[in-house]
C-alpha cells in the first residue's frame, strides 16, 4: 500500500514514520496538493493531505484518473476539500475528528495571556536590558465576560480554563452542553455576546455559515475595547474589517493562531523573502495584534493522536473492518 503525504514538515515525518510500524510505503513531500502538484499522487494507493492543500474539482477528477480511492486528512477541518467533487469521482475523503482539544485551547489561553499581559514584549525588553514596566499594562481576566462561539471539544476546554480562572462565560452552539450548564456556563444568542463579551474566541469550523463570522455588522456591535482571539480558522474573521476595527480602537487587541490567507505563508520560511500579502504585514505591524502561524494543535500529544488516526482510516478503508471518521 502506498501512500502520498503533501504539504510534510520534520515533525511530521518523524512521526509518521515512528508509528508506521512496516505496514506501508510511505512516501513524503514538502509540495502542497495543487493543480501543478497534483501529478506527484501517480502511481499511489492514497494520499494524505493537511489544511491548506487544496482539493478542487480538477484535483478530484486527476485522482479519479490516478485510482485513488482515499484521501486522508490529517486535521479536523474540511473546509478545502470539495467533497461534491470527491463523491462524484468515487473518493472517499476521511478526517481526524479530534487528536487532542486541549492542545488548541490551551493554546487559545496562550495566546490570550500572552496578548493581554504583553509578554512578548517583556521578552524583548529584558533581552535587550530594559527592565521597564511602561506600556505593560494588561486586565485581570478574573471577572471579566468571554465569548465563546462554539463548544465542541476544544470550545468546551476552553470555558472549562475560563471558568478556572473565575471569568463569566457566555457561549453560543447550535447544539448546547449540558455538562457546560452545570458548570456555569450561560447559552445565549450571538447578539449578545457580541455585546457583553470583554473577550470573544472563536471554535467553529469554517463554513458558508460562518465565513467572516466576524465582519464590520458585528464588530460594530461589540463592546468597546474587547479582545478577539481566533484559533479555529482564518475565514471566520474578515481581515480587512478587523484592520479597520483596530485603527479606529474599536477592538482592545486581536490573538490570531490563523490568517484567511494562511496559505500561501503559513508553514514556510519567508525570512529571506518579500512578503506580497499587505493585510498581515499590516496587522503585524500593531502592537496589540499577536500571531502564530497555525501551531495550536502542536504538541505531542495531538501530533500522536493524529498520526494513529490517520493510519487507522487508512486501514480501516482497505480492510474494510475498523472505525472510519468520513467526511463525505
Amino acid at each position: 500500500m502506498k501512500v502520498l503525504f503533501f504539504s510534510t514538515m520534520a515533525f511530521e515525518r518523524e512521526q509518521f514514520n515512528k508509528f508506521n510500524e512496516n505496514k506501508y510505503d510511505i512516501h513524503f513531500t514538502d509540495a502542497e496538493l495543487n493543480d501543478l502538484n497534483i501529478s506527484l499522487a501517480e502511481g499511489f494507493d492514497a494520499i494524505c493531505i493537511f489544511v491548506n492543500d487544496k482539493l478542487t474539482e480538477s484535483i478530484a477528477k486527476k485522482l479519479h484518473d490516478y485510482g485513488i480511492k482515499i484521501v486522508a486528512l490529517r486535521c479536523a477541518g474540511f473546509n478545502n476539500v470539495n467533497l461534491q467533487a470527491c463523491k462524484e469521482n468515487g473518493i472517499c475523503v476521511v478526517r481526524v475528528p479530534e487528536y487532542s482539544p486541549y492542545a488548541v485551547a490551551e493554546h487559545t489561553v496562550a495566546l490570550l495571556l500572552g496578548l493581554n499581559r504583553k509578554i512578548h514584549k517583556a521578552y524583548n525588553r529584558v533581552r535587550e536590558g530594559n527592565f521597564s514596566l511602561n506600556g505593560l499594562i494588561g486586565f485581570d481576566i478574573h471577572g471579566k465576560t468571554v465569548g465563546v462561539i462554539g463548544t465542541g471539544k476544544i470550545g468546551r476546554a476552553f470555558c472549562h480554563i475560563m471558568k478556572g480562572f473565575g471569568a463569566h462565560v457566555n457561549c453560543f452552539d447550535l447544539n448546547q452542553d449540558e455538562e457546560l450548564k452545570k458548570l456555569g456556563v450561560n447559552y445565549t444568542s450571538l447578539e449578545e455576546i457580541w455585546k457583553t463579551s470583554d473577550i470573544i474566541s472563536l471554535h467553529v469550523p469554517l463554513n458558508k455559515s460562518t465565513h467572516h463570522l466576524i465582519n464590520e455588522d458585528t464588530i460594530n456591535q461589540m463592546k468597546e475595547n474587547v479582545v478577539v482571539v481566533n484559533t479555529s480558522r482564518g475565514g471566520l474573521i474578515d481581515t480587512k474589517a478587523l484592520i479597520t476595527a483596530l485603527k479606529l480602537k474599536k477592538i482592545k487587541g486581536a490573538a490570531l493562531d490563523v490568517y484567511e490567507e494562511e496559505d500561501k505563508l503559513f508553514f514556510h520560511d519567508l525570512s529571506e523573502s518579500v512578503i506580497q500579502d499587505d493585510d498581515i504585514m499590516r496587522l503585524m505591524t500593531f502592537p496589540n495584534v499577536l500571531i502564530t502561524a497555525h501551531q495550536a494543535f502542536l504538541t505531542n500529544e495531538a501530533l500522536e493522536a493524529i498520526v494513529k488516526t490517520t493510519y487507522s482510516n487508512i486501514q480501516a478503508f482497505f480492510t474494510g473492518s475498523g472505525e472510519l471518521h468520513k467526511v463525505n
